[in-house]
């Protein structure tokens, strides 16, 4: 196990320097001029000539050289164009909590709604349960995000009335005095909808992921032999044959759980959560070079972490795998 992270961790830095340069190619040649306000207005040429030149925008390499030395020797990710006396750390340390705590959510509701839906499925094939899992996992993989939680709001937020219309109560730049944290009990309460409409997609492959893999291992032979022995039929699930088919869900666990943790463009604007996916939209749209590369860096680190612990949650699952 430890040369499969030794190597990750050497790969780390080169995968993430192939992601800068790919992003950094893009975001320089997308039309647009970055000093451009948000009315649509642009300052004088003087003042553009000299912003120009203070933030290295004249020149793609003194931009590129300029803002590798900030990281690497200084950790600072720039200032952003479009968030005025703001730097980019500033933004990504009060937006990721927001996202990372909707994430989570997202991420506990998929596991738990996700696992006992495919398990009913395995255990109960062609039974009403089963039914209603299966379409449960079918709703939950066709229905885009945007219609989940529109419909969420218009039937609890609506018409029951049991959560606020509005989502999120602290909006404009209270979020980056860290309001959001003082009332940890209003957060969770605002993000139940919101983790429900995120978590829904990962439920529904998780959902079938489990129900394959566990009907597959429930006929095998060494589930046979253990209820041989006169195991508990709870036993012979959870401590033999639920071991085997979590693999796949590991698997994809990786790449999704990076995908949730750091937040949804889509879920994020229907509920007016102020994450990582706000910032990120407005910094495409009004090419804030230094916010773009910023998020870019934060989401491919997430993801590369998140794909190294499942390979090493592998050999903890699994202890006959061998990771060299």
């Amino acid at each position: 196990m430890t040369p499969l992270i030794a190597r990750r961790l050497v790969q780390l830095p080169i995968i993430l320097a192939v992601i800068f340069i790919v992003t950094f190619s893009l975001a320089w040649v997308v039309p647009g001029n970055p000093l451009e306000r948000p009315e649509g207005q642009r300052p004088p040429i003087e003042v553009q000539e000299a912003m120009a030149r203070q933030y290295n925008l004249d020149s793609p390499w003194r931009f590129m050289k300029g803002y590798l030395a900030g990281v690497l020797l200084h950790g600072d990710l720039g200032p952003s164009l479009y968030y005025r006396d703001m730097r980019v750390g500033e933004i990504i340390g009060a937006a990721l909590p927001v996202s990372a705590a909707l994430g989570v959510g997202a991420m506990l509701f998929g596991l738990v709604l996700g696992l006992g839906a495919g398990a009913i499925g395995a255990l109960r094939p062609g039974t009403a349960l089963d039914l209603s899992s299966m379409l449960v996992a079918l709703v939950g993989v066709s229905l885009p995000a945007f219609v989940t939680g529109a419909v969420l709001l218009a039937v609890f937020c609506g018409l029951l009335r049991w959560f606020p219309m509005q989502m999120w109560e602290w909006p404009g730049t209270a979020v980056w005095t860290g309001q959001w944290w003082a009332d940890s009990g209003q957060m969770l309460y605002r993000m139940v909808l919101p983790a429900v409409t995120l978590g829904l997609a990962p439920a529904a492959y998780i959902a079938r992921l489990v129900r394959m893999g566990l009907a597959d291992v429930m006929n095998s032979d060494y589930v046979r032999t253990a209820r041989a022995k006169g195991l508990p039929e709870y036993r012979v699930v959870l401590g033999h044959a639920m071991k085997v088919a979590f693999l796949p869900v590991l698997s994809f666990l990786g790449p999704a759980a990076a995908a949730v943790m750091t937040g949804s463009f889509v879920v994020e604007k229907v509920f007016a959560i102020p994450g990582l996916g706000e910032h990120f939209v407005r910094a495409v749209q009004n090419k804030d070079q230094f916010l773009i590369l910023g998020l870019v860096l934060v989401y491919s680190t997430i993801l590369v972490l998140f794909n190294l612990l499942v390979d090493v949650a592998y050999a903890w699952v699994d202890p006959r795998i061998e990771l060299a």
